[in-house]
């Protein structure tokens, strides 16, 4: 807020930078721990690959418990997490009215560079993959490890 007086109202896209990466990079965060409680694929494919009977009964009825307590943490958490943004933005922007432009400018930058992020997490290691794999003599399998690490 300090910044912005200084400024005298006018849009520093410089100073905003950090605090733009570091709310992206806190999302990112966010995002996996509600992705690891919601996703359960990994789960149902455990059970195609048991043929006994008998032992499927068993593990679904394992499987079906620990989903269950899944989406209840899920449900819960995103509820709390939806409360506390509701809540900390209501307040702000009834504290600080004539920053609620900054807050909606910073808002739709995280928003479209959220957007960028995959980009960079699979097109990188799509590009050495490729690379590696036009390879006539296939020397080029450094370049495969690479995007398997990648």
């Amino acid at each position: 807020m300090h910044k912005i007086y200084i400024d005298e109202g006018s849009f520093n896209l410089n100073y905003q930078i950090p605090q733009i990466v570091y709310s992206t990079l806190i999302s990112s965060i966010i995002n996996a721990i509600i992705k690891f409680l919601s996703l359960s694929e990994k789960k149902i494919i455990e059970i195609k690959k048991i043929k006994d009977i008998k032992i499927i009964d068993d593990k679904l009825k394992e499987i079906l418990r620990i989903l269950k307590i899944k989406f209840s943490c899920f449900y819960l958490i995103a509820f709390i997490f939806l409360s506390c943004f509701w809540f900390y933005i209501i307040c702000f922007c009834g504290i600080y009215v004539n920053t609620q432009i900054f807050l909606l400018k910073d808002s739709i930058i995280s928003f479209c560079l959220s957007f960028l992020n995959p980009f960079a997490i699979y097109l990188i290691p799509a590009i050495f993959r490729i690379c590696s794999l036009k390879a006539k003599k296939g020397d080029k399998e450094c370049l495969y490890k690479f995007s398997n690490l990648f």
